[in-house]
């Protein structure tokens, strides 16, 4: 057995034992296993929400696209920062209102909000469909990490099976707080690794930042600008625009949001969160350095710039501590997924069809539903081809599509209905269906139109089919709706 794979092992045993760890001196009722019984201070919020920086995504999934596309590759540093500017305001009154109601899961809020528990199902829906992705790209990444790190000593379907079973123990067994613990290690590896790596080897392979830029622009001109057709300017502004209005639409990241202990950690952490991304261009650094260095890597290959470039620059023990960090940015961010699409069919599917389901009942159900649900993910991450970034793009058009009536909502007098409300939700994801499932885009569907609407990204013709049905159905049924005035302010 090699270094490289011990390390790795090691890493994988570390996460375990603080996950399991984690629920000492807690009884792990619904809430307690969810929302962490709304006791968490600023640290352990900033390091459940710094979780959706550093997953998989950033770590292959960002440098894969610097390697790959240069420039465009920036969206992913700008929406995360605007997404916690919303943050700021956002999250406070949605805090206070699922308090006061003890609510543990984003449908919770949808319906207590609109007083219709079909909008719950639905929004439910909409978010298992779009974290089932989310979950297969951590374990895609993982599988990636643990195979090209240990130099082949385990396979990628192996390493994401020991991955799925590592993460479901924990999960069952702590919950939220399983998640919370490992998130401290697995942010100080991550850091550290990501800034050496950033400045080591640009400095080791071009003499550093600035002559790798101008070796790049060199032998690649244009690479680093924006096209002028396609991956342009219009479609960096668009696609920064809705994923950030979906930031905080993932329902993992809308649940951790209840387990703050008061409003202020929201503030404060909408003040570092946007420093704290910065490092992610020390992953961009890395995925830059490797244009030149092995060059030929195409489609899903990209996602492998970072491993492929560490394997030629280090020794076997430092790739080591690199894939032992790669597989915690899978299991942090995997482990939040699991629990909250495990939380969404027990509390908000089959309360469906068992209506007199208590709390105690939805935490076991939940609790058995994790492994089924890693299952599935684990299957379609064996099985599937799809980028790291197209996955998770794909997650974003769907939880998107919540963000116009969540906002409504938080009006002092909201204007939308739960038929509007609905309406919006059902047209705005039947767009993104039929835009994926078609491979449509703005270029095919208005050919003659000027360069910049061809640009934009798709996703902004689904928002607005959205946006026009909402307000024209809530129009229409204004009048007879249960009045949902002044529940913003409580």
């Amino acid at each position: 057995m090699n270094i490289a794979l011990i390390l790795i092992a090691l890493g994988a045993i570390l996460a375990l034992v603080l996950g399991l760890a984690a629920r000492r001196g807690h009884a792990m009722k619904l809430e307690e296993w969810t929302v962490g019984n709304r006791g968490f201070g600023t640290a352990f919020v900033f390091l459940l929400l710094a979780g959706e920086i550093y997953t998989t995504f950033t770590f292959l999934g960002a440098s894969g696209y610097a390697y790959g596309l240069g420039a465009p590759s920036y969206y992913i540093i700008v929406y995360g920062t605007i997404g916690y500017v919303i943050s700021y305001f956002m999250l406070p009154p949605i805090w206070r209102y699922a308090r006061a109601r003890h609510l543990v899961s984003q449908p919770d809020f949808f319906a207590a909000k609109f007083q219709s528990p079909g909008l719950g199902l639905l929004v439910a829906v909409v978010g298992i469909v779009a974290l089932i992705p989310y979950l297969v790209l951590q374990f895609t990444g993982l599988g990636v990490i643990v195979e090209v790190a240990s130099y082949g000593g385990i396979p990628k379907s192996v390493a994401i099976i020991i991955g799925a079973i590592v993460v479901t123990l924990y999960v069952v067994v702590s919950g939220i707080r399983g998640s919370a613990w490992t998130s401290v290690v697995k942010d100080f590896l991550i850091i550290i690794v990501a800034v050496f790596l950033g400045l080591y080897l640009p400095l080791h392979y071009h003499g550093g930042i600035s002559a790798m830029f101008t070796e790049i622009d060199k032998a690649k001109p244009g690479f680093l600008s924006f096209a002028a057709t396609g991956k342009s300017l219009a479609w960096f502004i668009s696609t920064v625009v809705l994923t950030a209005l979906g930031f905080f639409m993932w329902p993992h990241s809308f649940a951790a949001c209840f387990s703050a202990r008061n409003t202020d950690i929201f503030r404060r952490n909408a003040v570092l969160l946007p420093l704290y991304q910065l490092v992610l261009l020390f992953i961009f650094f890395v995925g830059f350095a490797a244009v030149l260095v092995v060059p030929g890597l195409h489609g899903v290959a990209t996602n492998m710039a970072l491993l492929k470039i560490s394997v030629a620059a280090f020794p076997g023990w430092f790739v080591g501590i690199i894939g032992a960090t790669g597989v915690l940015t899978a299991l942090v961010p995997g482990s939040l997924i699991m629990m909250t699409a495990a939380t969404l069919c027990a509390r908000n599917l089959l309360a469906v069809v068992r209506p007199g389901q208590g709390d105690e009942q939805t935490a076991l159900i939940a609790k058995c539903l994790v492994p089924v649900i890693g299952i599935v993910a684990v299957y379609f991450a064996i099985a599937g081809s799809s980028t790291i970034v197209a996955l998770l793009l794909m997650g974003y058009a769907f939880v998107t599509q919540l963000f116009p009536a969540l906002i409504a909502s938080l009006l002092p007098r909201n204007p939308v209905t739960r038929e509007g409300a609905t309406a919006g939700i059902l047209a705005g994801v039947a767009a993104v269906i039929y835009f994926t499932l078609s491979d449509t885009t703005l270029a095919k569907l208005l050919p003659d139109a000027p360069e910049f609407i061809r640009d934009l990204n798709i996703g902004t013709v689904a928002l607005l089919v959205n946006i026009v049905a909402m307000a024209v159905v809530s129009a229409a049924t204004f009048g007879r709706r249960t009045a949902l005035t002044g529940e913003a302010a409580e």
